[in-house]
């Protein structure tokens, strides 16, 4: 016996029943897709671990320099995905909007420009194979040989 109100039938509230749960499913779904950004380097570079203020720091722009005093160039992936979103949430704890004020405002007052952008992990990786000094981010699961993550202190 179906105890719906008698406004809705029997099968209007199975629909909506199924169609909360394949909501719900599609959304947790897409929170466990992309999985975890990493910080990643050359796989021969001699960078293994930085403090997760320094990573920032070199994203911001308030740091030119590795620790070991080689030159940090960061390689950001392009505004409006996700990798991009996660990576500085979850580093800087800004959000997308306050990531673009930031750089309006280093880029009008002359101190600075922002990394360079490119368009996914893939890119990401081929831009560290042929740059020792590059740091950049990917989700875990794209991590191969060709980079290594960097252990965050």
């Amino acid at each position: 016996m179906c105890s719906v109100p008698r406004s809705t039938s029997c099968s209007d509230a199975v629909k909506r029943l199924r169609l909360t749960i394949l909501g719900i499913g599609l959304i947790l779904g897409m929170a466990t897709a992309h999985g975890d950004v990493v910080a990643v380097v050359s796989d021969r570079s001699t960078v293994v671990s930085l403090s997760k203020n320094q990573v920032v720091d070199i994203f911001l722009g308030r740091a030119a320099r590795f620790p070991n005093g080689n030159q940090a160039v960061p390689i950001d992936q392009a505004e409006g995905t996700a990798a991009r979103n996660e990576f500085y949430t979850r580093f800087a704890g800004k959000t997308a909007a306050q990531i673009k004020a930031h750089w309006s405002k280093i880029i009008f007052t002359g101190r600075g420009q922002p990394p360079r952008a490119v368009s996914n992990g893939a890119e990401i990786k081929k831009m560290l194979a042929s740059n020792l000094n590059g740091i950049g981010y990917i989700e875990q699961s794209a991590v191969d040989d060709s980079v290594k993550v960097v252990r965050i202190e």
